[in-house]
């Protein structure tokens, strides 16, 4: 157990060693069955958190309030479209004068090349821990709420189980990078063999594909990369398919939506997951387009864990804060 991480900031997947993870991951499980017996679990009391988002949410508003609220402490919500970041405040402002008023700052940033950068310049100047709550880069709560809810299906060896991180069709808007670039960097690290699945057209950074390959080897594991849906869904034993924007193609969102729409067979449907093992579970961080990006069948049938995946934001979103802010 690794319990040097009060004041640290979680901003990349790999700010934390793996040994640090597993640190989060027994804390929410004792904070999980703390919530289910009704045990007070007070560890923040008195403490603040500044929630600022330049990126709307339902789970991960909801999540941080309530799991701020359960430790014994106070959320701020912070919208930047009604603050002073629209009239000059830059990132040293936010992270020099919010963290002396918090305890911690969380942020919601997700815009394409300027989220991530944002995020490391409050850091840089805030006194308090800065966790990220979604950038263009990085998912990481997320992704531990994942390996948890993983973990609890299939075991806390995973070694050489398949999981699929495969793009999927959707029509709203071109949905951040982050949650497949968190996959691909934190699963590795717990032995599980990955397959990323994509057209052509929706590539991810290279570093980001070249250090989930190098974690991979370095972990026991594999890495393979397919432009099948249906090849990748193969004997998986988790499938976890969601849609996310062709940034490295275009950043012209006309031509992203023309592109998008020659994919539209990339669903996750029964018959797609039929190829997986019959004990497959099926993830999705939500919000999911029914029936575009996943069918009622799959996301309500018995392989998907969908609900499990968003409660199990809220218990590791609250082991890494009483572990950062006390």
């Amino acid at each position: 157990m690794q319990t040097n991480l009060r004041g640290r900031s979680l901003i990349s997947d790999l700010d934390f060693s793996k040994e640090e993870v597993e640190t989060v991951l027994d804390l929410a499980w004792d904070l999980k069955m703390k919530r289910a017996m009704g045990l007070p679990h007070a560890y923040l009391r008195d403490k603040t958190l500044g929630m600022l988002f330049f990126f709307s949410s339902t789970r991960t508003r909801c999540s941080f309030e309530s799991g701020m609220a359960q430790l014994g402490g106070h959320a701020a919500f912070i919208d930047s479209k009604v603050t002073q970041i629209s009239h000059g405040d830059t990132e040293k402002e936010i992270g020099a004068i919010l963290g002396r008023y918090f305890d911690g700052i969380a942020i919601r940033h997700c815009t394409w090349a300027v989220g991530n950068r944002y995020l490391n310049l409050v850091h840089e100047t805030s006194r308090a821990p800065v966790l990220n709550m979604q950038c263009d880069d990085y998912h990481p709560h997320q992704c531990l709420a994942d390996l948890m809810t993983i973990m609890e299906k299939k075991g806390r060896d995973l070694c050489h189980k398949k999981m699929v991180v495969s793009w999927a069709y959707a029509e709203t808007y071109r949905k951040p990078n982050s949650v497949a670039n968190s996959l691909i960097l934190q699963m590795p690290r717990f032995g599980l063999d990955i397959t990323l699945a994509h057209p052509p057209e929706f590539k991810l950074k290279p570093e980001m594909i070249d250090e989930g390959k190098a974690l991979a080897k370095k972990y026991g594991g594999s890495f393979e990369m397919t432009d099948n849906m249906e090849e990748a869904f193969k004997d998986a034993d988790i499938v976890y398919a969601k849609s996310w924007g062709p940034m490295l193609t275009t950043s012209n969102d006309e031509e992203g939506a023309a592109i998008t729409k020659k994919y539209s067979s990339w669903i996750a449907d029964e018959r797609k997951m039929a190829l997986a093992k019959p004990d497959a579970i099926y993830m999705h961080p939500l919000p999911a387009e029914r029936n575009v990006e996943v069918t009622d069948g799959v996301i309500d049938g018995p392989h998907s864990v969908v609900f499990d995946q968003a409660e199990n934001r809220l218990h590791a979103q609250k082991a890494v804060m009483a572990l950062t802010m006390c």
